[in-house]
Order: structure tokens, then sequence, then C-alpha cells
């Protein structure tokens, strides 16, 4: 029997696009792998032991395994699903399986040298120790191979899925916009470039509700760009939200906006796809590769180019009702392929 450990450790970070990672993932790969040829067994912490029920094999994360994992030895595979993890095991007789999500902090903190170079230096040993590297995305692997050395060893991508959990009865959302509405959802950081949207309200009644984790500084600053463009009162940071609550949102929203500047994939604009809804995107890093042509994109972020380009693309979604065009680009990324593709990484490193 060959035991395969996926790493979810970072599942103690809910409202987090890994937290989602993991938990995908290892749902998809429980429903799939046959337990002839492989025990599956999932590194939690200890507030996620039963994230995928009482009845899967768990190791639960303790912080002195950064030092010493006792029984690591028995395992095959193990997966490491964030690439700057201090977990990956030393034994000789386990295959490590690295999954690169994003470089974003290159973006995130691109004045502070020293501590990018401390990151890359670590994520580089932890590449050094890898057997079979995976990129969330051609633009990750990209990104990757421009600051990092993989040697000899395989990179591939594999993109990231979407499932999408549907609560049709539910119409109690957090908040309840009074008027048609773009949605946005995300952690609310810099990076995320969410303080470009409040001009996309003017000349309109629409508002504009972007749902997520709230960075203080980074939100008062959204806000006072809603001041610039004299839209206040139509801008709502809802802070988290529940899945009922996503899911409403998706549904009901007229638009979709994420203008991120920094992504290994980004997942929100395939969920909001996967609604029929107009997706209006930037041209950075992974996006391209989600929205394909079935997406609006923003070139830069004057705002004057963002209204064209909002204008535009709402008359061609309302003309041309693209709906199908869309949900069949958004189909392209689900986590039967994406877990398929890691049981074959798992197989040939095991055979």
């Amino acid at each position: 029997m060959n035991h395969v450990l996926i790493d979810c450790e970072r599942t103690r970070h809910p409202n987090t696009g890994l937290f989602q990672f993991c938990r995908e993932l290892g749902e998809q790969l429980i429903h799939l792998h046959d337990p002839n040829q492989e025990s599956l067994h999932f590194y939690l912490p200890e507030e996620q032991r039963n994230l995928f029920g009482p009845d899967q094999q768990v190791v639960v994360q303790r912080h002195w395994h950064k030092f010493f994992q006792p029984g690591a030895g028995k395992y095959q595979v193990w997966h490491c699903t964030f690439q700057n993890s201090n977990y990956l095991p030393y034994h000789r007789n386990t295959r490590r399986v690295l999954t690169v999500n994003d470089l974003n902090f290159l973006v995130e903190i691109k004045d502070d040298k020293a501590r990018i170079q401390k990151y890359l230096d670590h994520i580089q040993k932890n590449i050094d120790r890898a057997d079979h590297i995976v990129c969330i995305s051609d633009y990750t692997r990209r990104h990757m191979l421009e600051f990092l050395k993989p040697g000899n060893k395989p990179v591939e991508v594999v993109y990231d899925g979407c499932d999408i959990k549907t609560f049709p009865g539910f119409d109690a959302p957090a908040y309840r916009p009074a008027h048609p509405f773009i949605f946005s959802i995300g952690t609310v950081l810099p990076k995320k470039n969410f303080h470009v949207l409040p001009c996309l309200l003017k000349g309109n009644d629409y508002e504009l509700v972007i749902a997520g984790i709230i960075n203080k500084e980074y939100g008062e600053k959204i806000m006072e760009e809603a001041r610039v463009h004299g839209v206040t009162d139509r801008v709502k940071l809802t802070g988290p939200i529940s899945e009922q609550d996503r899911y409403w949102y998706y549904k009901n929203c007229a638009a979709f906006g994420f203008p991120s500047i920094a992504e290994g994939f980004g997942l929100p604009v395939v969920e909001a796809m996967n609604f029929g809804k107009p997706a209006f995107i930037s041209t950075h890093t992974s996006l391209p590769e989600l929205g394909g042509d079935a997406a609006y994109y923003f070139r830069d972020f004057d705002p004057q180019h963002m209204q064209e380009v909002f204008n535009t693309g709402m008359q061609h979604y309302q003309q041309a009702n693209p709906v199908e065009k869309i949900r069949a680009q958004a189909l392209k990324f689900n986590w039967d392929h994406t877990a398929r593709s890691y049981l074959s990484i798992y197989r040939s490193l095991y055979q």
C-alpha cells in the first residue's frame, strides 16, 4: 500500500485561497483515489482535524514538526501545498510534491529587498528538496522560473478547480444592496487593487460590494477613493461572509470586478463566470488565463479608461448575452481534473 500525505497545514487560516485549495482538493482526492492503490492522510492543524470528516486518517500539525517529524518515513509521497512551508520531511524514502501558488510577495513588499531574498531563499530550499513541482497557473510557472532554479526536476501547470456551493432558497445576505451592484471578493489588501473600482460608479446608480477580511488601512484607502468620485454612499465593505452570502452575491450581482495585480490563480474570477456574470478584470498575472476571450479587461487603471471598458462591456453583455460562453470558459477549471492530475503525479512517484 502506498501512503500519501497531503499537507493542509494552511487551513488554520479560514477565508483564504489556500484554505479553499486544500479543502476542495482534499475532498475530491477522497472521492477519486483508489483505496487499493493508495491510502490518503491529511496533515491538519488541531482546530481543523475533522475538516474531511471523522473517518479520514489525520496527522495533527505540531509546531515542533518543523524540526522533527516522527513517522514521516511511512509516506511514499508527501504533497506540500504551500511553497513557503516549514514542514517538508527530510526522510530519504519520501518523495515530495511541492505546489507553488504564487510569488506575490515580490509585489507586496517590492521595496524590502532583504525580506524578498529571505523568502526566495526559503522557497529555493523547498524546491531543492522537492521531486516534482506544480504551479497553479502558467503565469506562476513563468514567474517561478524567472526567480528560482528548479534544475532538471519536472515542473508542470495544474490549474486549480472551482466548485460553487449552491443555496437556492437563501435570500438573507449580510448586506442587501438597494440597487444593481458590482461584486468583488478577496482579502482587502493593496495587492487586490480594489481601490480602483469606485470610479466605475460614476454616471450610474450601481453599488459596489467588496467582501473579505479587511486590512483597516487599505479599507480606508478604498473609501477615500470613493470620496474622490462622490460615491461613498454606494460602496460597501462587508468583511468576511458566509458561503450562503457568497452564493447570493455571485448570483445577484450585475457584474464582477477583479483588478488584482498579484494573483497566482484568481479563483473568484472563475466563480463569478460560473454564474455567467460579466467579469471585469486586469491584464496582470494569471487573470487572462482564466478569463480567456470571455472576460472584459482593464489594460490600465486610469479612471476614464476603466469607465469606458465597463460601460462598453456592460452594453456588449446586455446585447450579445454571452452567458453560455462565459460559463463554458469557467467550466474548464474543475476540481475533478485538478485532483486527477495530482493523483497521476503521486502515482508516477511511487510506481
